[in-house]
């Protein structure tokens, strides 16, 4: 049978028919409509294979955040880069603030496009990024070049992180939408805990094969995880339309859901900026001198204190994950009044006390929280300003970190070099917890007299 190429025909047969739609000399439009009942069970089987697994999205999402969270064991690094390179601490540790740095700014300026193209190209460019900066490293540990280390690890490996960090976050909001804070717990929890697994690794890989090497295996052995991850990365097809219209308005602020331009022109994005930074800010400024600081104040032993740090990774891993499922209960806001009061008192009594045991409880209590707190501001912007460009927002608010992750660490330099001491650092930093509580506080008065002008409005 002939079909007509300037018009439409409609071929029927036993089993099955093909409509072919023509349009000029091109086809445009084949669509088979299954007529066999042994075609329509395969049809059904196929479409059920390659349906998407919400949980394998979540695995998925662990899987680049634990490949990226290695960062955080840097610090396993540092002494064998030091004899390396015959150079001070100082200078290597500038490779951890660039990486830091060029995470917040990547996120920042690349989240639009991380909604745009999708979290399986995301992820890919993500893996080679990342992936690129351990073999660059590599090079410029041959080389003896402390520039090249500076360029790949912190530079080209710092746009990994940031856009492997915001990636998957607004896939599984999607996954997940009745569960936001535990979705973004899951994801940045493999981001706390990957310092628990990196760092025995890497001091394996070290003992075993030496520094040039150890980079190397680290970029074959994350390009073997974070491909396979992102390619399995997606919105949830047939939710897409549903859940974009869910998000036309903000559970919240009750207006329409906002683009990462005009969120930034809220005074509540500016507010939770401010908070987030405080949050890290005094969080990462602890993690940069637990162990000295635990041996200076508390007397512990090198090793007590060593291991009290490889516990922080673990806490700061369930922490994550913890408030972010407590935060679908209690409340974004409720949930950081949790975390200022909390870190105020602990903050005070850590500066107070030299109990080996006291001392240890408080510092995992801090970190928990400064853990949760990256894990649940996703959720929260996607309550204030909806999930249409959630990956574009979050990246915004991440310069947060950026800015943070140089600060905090200076400034307990500064007030340690100043004071020869600890205490009043952690005096200023149960302070700045005093004025963020006032401050969500307020917040939340804001919002509950803004939902109920919002509710009578709709009532009227």
């Amino acid at each position: 049978m002939i079909v007509d190429r300037l018009g439409k025909a409609i071929l029927f047969r036993r089993f099955f028919c093909f409509r072919i739609v023509a349009n000029g000399d091109r086809l445009d439009k084949i669509s088979l409509f299954v007529r066999s009942p042994l075609l329509l069970a395969i049809k059904l089987e196929w479409e059920r294979i390659n349906m998407k697994n919400r949980w394998i999205i979540a695995s998925s999402a662990v899987g680049i955040h634990i490949c990226i969270g290695s960062v955080y064991a840097w610090s396993v690094l540092t002494k064998p880069l030091i004899l390396e390179f015959g150079v001070g601490l100082q200078e290597i540790q500038w490779t951890f603030s660039l990486a830091i740095l060029f995470l917040g700014i990547s996120a920042a300026f690349l989240g639009g496009y991380v909604e745009k193209f999708g979290p399986r190209k995301a992820g890919l460019i993500s893996a080679l990024f990342f992936c690129a900066g351990l073999f660059g490293a590599s090079l410029a540990v041959s080389l003896k070049n402390l520039s090249l280390l500076y360029f790949f690890y912190g530079i080209i490996g710092g746009i990994g992180l940031g856009i492997g960090y915001i990636a998957p976050v607004s896939t599984l909001v999607k996954w997940f939408p009745g569960k936001r804070g535990f979705a973004t717990g899951i994801a940045i929890m493999g981001f706390g805990l990957a310092s628990l697994l990196a760092g025995p690794l890497i001091q394996i890989l070290l003992q075993r094969y030496g520094l040039q090497t150890t980079f190397q295996a680290l970029g074959f052995l994350y390009l073997l995880i974070m491909i396979p991850s992102a390619l399995y990365l997606a919105p949830p097809q047939k939710a897409q339309t549903q859940l974009e219209n869910s998000d036309r308005h903000c559970s919240i602020t009750g207006v329409v859901a906002l683009t990462a331009s005009e969120a930034m022109k809220t005074w509540q994005f500016g507010t939770l900026w401010l908070l987030l930074f405080t949050n890290i800010s005094c969080g990462i400024g602890l993690l940069s001198v637990a162990s000295p600081m635990a041996q200076e104040v508390a007397h512990m032993s090198a090793a007590t204190a060593a291991t009290m740090v490889g516990l922080i990774g673990l806490i700061n891993g369930i922490g994550r994950l913890f408030w972010a499922s407590v935060s679908d209960y209690l409340g974004r806001a409720n949930t950081y009044i949790a975390f200022f009061l909390i870190q105020s008192f602990s903050f005070y009594l850590l500066s107070q006390t030299t109990d080996i045991l006291l001392f240890q409880l408080l510092v995992y209590l801090i970190i928990s929280c400064y853990g949760g707190g990256f894990a649940t501001i996703p959720a929260f912007l996607s309550d204030l300003f909806g999930a249409k460009e959630l990956s574009a927002i979050h990246g915004k608010i991440l310069t947060a970190w950026a800015a943070a992750g140089i600060v905090g660490p200076l400034f307990v330099a500064w007030i340690k070099d100043t004071t020869q001491s600890y205490h009043a650092t952690l005096v200023v930093f149960s302070l700045c917890f005093i004025v963020s509580f006032c401050i969500i506080v307020i917040m939340k008065y804001k919002q509950s007299q803004q939902a109920i002008i919002q509710t009578c409005n709709d009532q009227l």
